[in-house]
């Protein structure tokens, strides 16, 4: 056999690593030029509504059940419900019921704030517009920057329960809708870096914030959950860190990722066992699919892709979506039982199936998102659908 000269064969990998590269390159901007031909009207709508709007952040909602301060988000646990025999006892849990009565105002100003930001980033992607970019801004001071308006970036008292604690870890995934400012704003920086000055304090923010997740013990509990909980806590701190330029705490996630979210929540069959014993076995495994394909999107690099990563034992997020695609084409065949709530909302045009036709080249899925409702209105979709503005995450 003829040997090579290493430095020739290095040569070689290079000019088939650049080919490679440029070829999905072209099929990611075919696959965006598709997106926006769906999306250009909505957008540009989305855009002209969130131009109108105020700044508004959790300081203007009162919460009458907390123990922090004006500046601390505050949300009550979901499933809690006040106890038909004993009223005035603690609020008892009926999972997967979620209750009306439960303070939801500062998580719904969060979602405001997030459409607001994630919109003006889609329409600048479109237009180069300097507008969008200064609207964006002018909220995010208001909510990280103004001492009179800002959120503490901690998250002490979410959903806390009546009677029994006023926080938990668990409630840091009230704080996924952060996900989609940070990464608008990386999308308008990317085209302007101008601007970098005026994003140094809104970063330092986030910066403070990861710090607060990867260090006290809500944080810590919270990346401990073997759940969707736990698949949260890594897209958050990854999508933050990300935006504060935190490299270590990067890696901290992609390490997380490929050792323990794959390993302990992906099933051999591909499923979700942990979500599969939930009373919404369906809602919550196209969620935890979402966290997934959002964290493959946020730290997937062309070293290190972990589109493609497989464990010792055949267990990969690929194996996760052709288990669930299926059952997002058609719900009927969905053999396990019916979610307690919600069930006919489900699915709408999930950002797994979009991230997940780019990265594996794969157009059947991307026409079934295409088919799919791009503007769901019910509150319980909207809570548990991190991405909600594709333009934004296809670059």
């Amino acid at each position: 056999m003829k040997k090579y000269p290493i430095t020739c064969l290095l040569f070689v990998t290079a000019i088939l690593c650049a080919f490679t590269k440029a070829g999905n390159n072209r099929r990611t901007a075919s696959y965006r030029e598709a997106v926006v031909q769906v999306l250009r009207s909505q957008v540009m709508k989305e855009a002209a509504w969130a131009m109108q709007q105020a700044p508004q952040t959790i300081t203007a909602f009162a919460a009458p059940g907390t123990a922090g301060g004006i500046h601390d988000f505050f949300s009550e646990a979901d499933y809690f419900w006040p106890n038909p025999t004993h009223p005035d006892s603690p609020y008892i849990n009926h999972d997967g019921m979620s209750n009306p009565g439960n303070f939801v105002a500062h998580r719904h100003v969060m979602i405001r704030f997030s459409n607001i930001v994630a919109a003006l980033a889609s329409a600048y992607t479109l237009t180069h517009n300097r507008k969008y970019l200064n609207q964006a801004l002018l909220h995010c001071r208001a909510w990280f920057v103004d001492t009179a308006t800002r959120m503490n970036p901690r998250l002490l008292y979410a959903q806390a329960i009546k009677g029994r604690v006023t926080g938990r870890g668990i409630g840091i995934i009230d704080t996924i809708h952060l996900i989609e400012v940070a990464q608008g704003l990386i999308a308008m920086l990317e085209q302007d870096p101008s601007s970098q000055a005026e994003i140094a304090p809104i970063r330092q923010w986030f910066a403070d914030y990861v710090n607060w997740l990867m260090q006290h013990p809500y944080g810590q509990d919270e990346m401990k959950r073997e759940n969707n909980h736990g698949t949260c806590w890594v897209m958050q701190v990854a999508a933050f860190a990300r935006f504060a330029q935190m490299p270590a705490e990067i890696a901290f996630c992609k390490d997380r990722f490929k050792n323990t979210l794959l390993p302990k929540q992906i099933g051999t069959d591909g499923s979700f066992p942990l979500e599969l014993k939930r009373t919404k076995p369906y809602g919550y495994s196209l969620f935890n699919l979402d966290a997934m394909a959002t964290v493959c999107q946020l730290l997937s690099t062309p070293e290190d892709n972990l589109w493609n990563y497989t464990t010792p034992d055949g267990r990969s997020f690929r194996k996760a979506m052709e288990y669930m695609v299926p059952f997002i084409a058609e719900k009927n065949d969905w053999p396990y039982r019916k979610d307690v709530m919600h069930w006919d909302e489900w699915p709408v045009a999930q950002p797994a199936l979009l991230l997940g036709a780019v990265a594996y080249h794969t157009q059947s899925w991307f026409d079934i998102w295409k088919r799919l409702d791009h503007q769901p209105k019910g509150d319980e979709v909207i809570r548990n659908l991190p991405l909600r503005h594709p333009l934004i995450w296809i670059l």
